[in-house]
């Protein structure tokens, strides 16, 4: 079964709702794969997403309500094959913790699923209105579109 894993800043708004649309899209599919995220920080642990992501992503069909923030950690390198981050900053600080060449090899920018080699970075929306919410599940939703054509195509 192929694990992966979501990271942003806090883990309470990007990685959340990168988490909660992969497993929305693959429940409905039948992949069997197990999704998970976590903050390069430790400001959120243990609770529960942006309210705002909450809403968002209830108004686009996905209830991340029940997750609960966490922080990266070094063996999230051994419990998962990839590691998706939302930004440079948020990839810097996972490589940052990486022990070899295995663990970087692990770690990609999400868009670049979508935009390769582009190193784009999904905006953080925490300080925005609700446009960025928006703006922010839109585009996570098109990369996980991507992911799961890629997991049902490695089947």
């Amino acid at each position: 079964m192929q694990k992966i894993l979501m990271v942003c800043l806090g883990n309470i708004c990007r990685s959340p709702l990168a988490e909660g649309i992969l497993r929305h899209k693959t429940n409905k599919l039948g992949i069997d794969v197990f999704i998970d995220s976590a903050g390069t920080s430790n400001y959120h642990i243990g609770e529960h997403p942006d309210k705002r992501t909450i809403s968002n992503a209830l108004k686009n069909g996905v209830d991340i309500s029940e997750l609960k923030a966490r922080q990266f950690k070094v063996s999230d390198f051994d419990e998962f094959d990839i590691v998706f981050v939302m930004d440079s900053s948020n990839y810097t600080n996972v490589i940052d913790l990486a022990r070899n060449k295995n663990d970087i090899n692990k770690v990609e920018l999400i868009l670049n699923r979508v935009h390769p080699k582009s190193n784009m970075p999904v905006p953080d929306p925490y300080f925005g209105g609700e446009e960025g919410f928006q703006k922010v599940f839109d585009l996570l939703d098109n990369a996980c579109d991507v992911i799961v054509e890629q997991l049902q195509s490695n089947k």
